[in-house]
């Protein structure tokens, strides 16, 4: 199959600020797979806090040269095209893995939740992400216009536990909605036995996502032990804890059961579908949770994982939603919080803005 690569910046609607930092813009590689059955689609989010630059992914892409994937002619054989991309940055392995699935799935002329027997009903509503706020009187004006929604998000870590567990608690008063709240890795062990009761007493709190750093100031990945203590010193009855940038892999579902209560799924980290797949079910081996999360990307990453969502606990699938337009139509809806799945072969992504990539 022909196979090309295009990385493309987009702009945010507003800027998104998180523990990590604060965004404008965010980058995105694309990849485009020429099959008998039409342009097949895949996307990889180049995540500022995550240890890949551009020049990793395009380099890597560059690699794979001008064609790749199953010969035409040839039968589709899924699982051996996903076994020959080059080990590699999750990010372009990400790309490369979900072109192969929506490629699959044209092949085959359904759409993936139905080659992989999922009910497309069976979906958690998706949150909406609120990012730190450096003016509270809009907030609350952010706060009132989503107030309507089934779930929020809300980003804290602003570097004071006081103000992150008054975000929260001035979120709990301006809505009904059911609340997750994502530190991103912003929390010491202390902080967050102090904080993480405080806010289940605000109620409805939905989950607490990454408390505890992921890295330590010097760029190394910091241990699982810190969450175990964290597990130690809490009480039972409150909200779970999940994992996300604690989780990159395997090993880390493995090293952090018993301790977090479950994990983040996302395409960008697990290398695409069949990765998430694979932490999807090790999460559930150990009787872990799971929400189907996303990147700030475009309609082709956050619909890939939109497939998977039957299959978890929540969901976090605004990425999409955040951007300033549009890349493509068609794919996953997501209205009110709530999504309806494709019914169009493979991802069911299939109009490009000629601005992104011109036909």
């Amino acid at each position: 199959m022909q196979f090309m690569h295009r990385a493309v910046t987009h702009r945010l609607r507003s800027p998104f600020r998180v523990a990590h930092g604060v965004s404008a813009t965010r980058t995105t590689v694309f990849a485009r797979l020429d099959t008998p059955d039409g342009p097949a689609w895949g996307e990889g989010a180049l995540v500022p806090y995550y240890p890949y630059t551009l020049n990793d992914l395009t380099a890597y892409l560059d690699g794979i040269g001008e064609t790749f994937g199953p010969k035409p002619g040839a039968p589709f054989d899924l699982d051996a095209a996903l076994a020959a991309i080059p080990d590699g940055p999750a990010p372009a392995r990400c790309a490369l893995d979900l072109a192969l699935h929506d490629a699959w799935g044209k092949a085959a002329e359904q759409p993936l939740w139905s080659l992989w027997g999922l009910d497309p009903k069976a979906l958690p509503p998706s949150s909406f992400t609120l990012s730190i706020p450096d003016d509270l009187d809009a907030y609350r004006a952010e706060l009132d216009a989503v107030a309507h929604l089934p779930v929020l998000k809300l980003k804290v870590g602003t570097g004071d536990a006081d103000q992150d567990i008054e975000l929260v608690r001035l979120a709990r008063g301006r809505t009904d909605a059911a609340l997750g709240v994502d530190a991103n890795s912003a929390w010491t062990v202390d902080e967050a036995v102090r904080i993480v009761p405080e806010l289940a007493a605000l109620g409805g709190i939905l989950y607490v996502e990454q408390p505890l750093a992921w890295r330590t100031p010097d760029g190394l990945r910091t241990s699982h032990e810190a969450w175990h203590r964290l597990r130690e010193r809490l009480p039972d009855g409150l909200p779970p804890l999940l994992a996300d940038e604690a989780v990159q892999g395997l090993d880390d579902v493995d090293g952090l059961a018993g301790a977090a209560d479950g994990v983040n799924v996302k395409l960008t980290k697990t290398g695409g579908l069949a990765g998430a797949r694979r932490m999807i079910d090790r999460a559930r081996a150990h009787g872990m949770q799971v929400l189907v999360g996303c990147m700030v990307e475009t309609a082709v990453g956050v619909t890939a994982a939109a497939h998977l969502a039957p299959l978890a606990d929540f969901a976090d699938l605004d990425g999409a939603v955040l951007l300033d337009r549009p890349a493509v139509t068609g794919g996953m809806v997501w209205h009110n919080g709530r999504m309806t799945l494709p019914h169009h072969p493979g991802l069911g992504v299939f109009t490009w803005d000629s601005g992104v990539w011109p036909s």
